[in-house]
């Protein structure tokens, strides 16, 4: 039997979302309805399974035993190699917002930690400043105009969007990415999922404290994304009654 390709999985599952957002895109009743989360009635079962089960029972017991069990310079070596694999698709996606500053680091970081750091073991590049920055394809889009699109929960993942999840299967065509055999690449993935779980520790307690988990992991998701696209200067917003409030207090100062 042939093992699927998982861009081939991910087509498919891009796919079928954008059907369900399109069938459940007729007006709402709710006026506090979330525009980014036309998907909400579907969202929010797949948080609970992936926060309440996958989470619990799979990912925090395997990324807490990883983070015991593996010595701490092996985990940071691992990691790093995993990382310099996405070297080349920040020279792109930086080319491709005239960072040419940063396509230069990203160049310079791949050159020097793919030879003298053995494959990306060893980060030398931090040592002459020169800091990782992973940028993505879905930035790219960001920084064109193009909107998040619908929210999306993947079950046992976690939160995510359309055009995140555009970008990061455009990201898996670039080199070397492309050309890294399917098993080989779960275990890259594995090895940063690990580590992202891992680091999530410090934020469970804001998490289950939360009074709606779902809307508070949503809000941090969506402020996260904006906070890469403007590379960490997003613009500050002023919705429109806080906009009109401001007005009426200054003709009244006046």
């Amino acid at each position: 039997m042939k093992i699927p390709s998982e861009k081939s999985i991910l087509i498919v599952f891009i796919v079928g979302l954008l059907a369900i957002s399109g069938c459940s895109s007729t007006p709402s009743n709710n006026a506090y309805a979330d525009p980014k989360d036309p998907l909400e009635s579907i969202n929010r079962p797949f948080w609970t399974f992936t926060w309440d089960y996958a989470d619990k029972y799979v990912a925090r017991p395997a990324s807490s035993a990883y983070a015991e069990y593996v010595p701490t310079d092996l985990r940071t070596g691992v990691y790093n190699m995993a990382l310099n694999l996405n070297e080349p698709s920040a020279i792109i996606n930086n080319l491709l917002q005239a960072k040419f500053s940063d396509a230069a680091v990203s160049t310079g970081r791949f050159l020097l930690n793919s030879t003298i750091g053995l494959f990306g073991f060893f980060d030398p590049a931090s040592d002459f400043g020169w800091a990782r920055k992973q940028e993505e394809f879905g930035e790219v889009l960001g920084s064109y105009g193009v909107g998040d699109g619908p929210y999306l929960v993947v079950p046992g993942l976690g939160p995510s969007s359309v055009r995140e999840e555009v970008g990061d299967y455009v990201d898996k065509y670039y080199w070397p990415l492309a050309a890294i055999d399917f098993w080989p690449n779960i275990v890259r993935m594995a090895v940063v999922g690990l580590e992202q779980r891992a680091s999530l520790s410090q934020q469970e307690k804001l998490i289950d404290e939360s009074i709606d988990s779902y809307e508070f992991v949503k809000n941090a998701y969506f402020q996260n994304l904006k906070f890469k696209v403007y590379d960490g200067n997003p613009p500050i917003e002023v919705n429109a009654a806080d906009e009109a409030e401001l007005e009426a207090y200054l003709d009244e100062i006046d």
